[in-house]
């Protein structure tokens, strides 16, 4: 992390209790994205979670208050793993969309993590899920990005001009969900890299 300077004393990494308590946090959330994706979310308990990392479930109870607000955590700290794999905010759009193929290799390398978000991306249906505000959001953020990755591509020439960049991020995200339920289903059968990248070259009618 990059100092940021107040006056003309910088400021660097947190410190003694504060960069401990960051430490144990990130560590509880591995742990429970662990524990999450291997029994899923109901079956998974704080307890086994606290177990994970050495700690009491009332010492876990002290970073997160409780079940609901740790699953929250816990698919906003994947989405930051997933964030280095895939320039979402960049510049140049090819980028983005191979970054997204980059992902969907690194998920066949966490089939229980897949699993976790199919099970929970269809429970979070329902309005009363501790999940659902998440994925409506994650949907909506995920629809605006890929619609301004596809717009840069017009803007540049890239693809025609009339190129529908809505439906576009609509059906990529589609495809990219409909994937994982089939490679969890056969994983002999599907490649989830491959076909997203041959989709993807096809809407823009050249090889990503």
């Amino acid at each position: 992390m990059t100092s940021v300077k107040t006056g003309n004393k910088p400021q660097g990494k947190p410190r003694g209790a504060y960069a401990k308590t960051g430490m144990k946090r990130v560590a509880i959330l591995d742990a429970a994205l662990a524990v999450f994706a291997n029994g899923g979310y109901r079956a998974g308990s704080l307890r086994e979670v606290a177990a994970q990392v050495g700690m009491s479930e009332a010492g876990l109870l002290h970073h997160f208050p409780n079940k609901s607000a740790l699953l929250a955590a816990v698919l906003s700290h994947r989405d930051d793993l997933s964030a280095t794999l895939v320039p979402m905010d960049g510049d140049d759009p090819i980028e983005t969309l191979r970054g997204l193929v980059a992902l969907a290799r690194y998920n066949a390398s966490v089939p229980g993590v897949v699993a976790l978000y199919c099970t929970l991306s269809a429970e979070a249906t329902s309005p009363d899920h501790p999940a659902h505000d998440y994925f409506v959001e994650r949907y909506e953020g995920t629809r605006g990005r890929l619609e301004r990755t596809f717009g840069l591509l017009v803007s540049g020439g890239q693809v025609r001009a009339d190129f529908p960049t809505t439906s576009a991020a609509f059906m990529t995200i589609a495809l990219m969900d409909g994937l994982q339920v089939q490679w969890l289903l056969a994983p002999e059968s599907v490649d989830m890299a491959d076909e997203l990248h041959a989709f993807l070259s096809g809407l823009l009618g050249t090889e990503l």
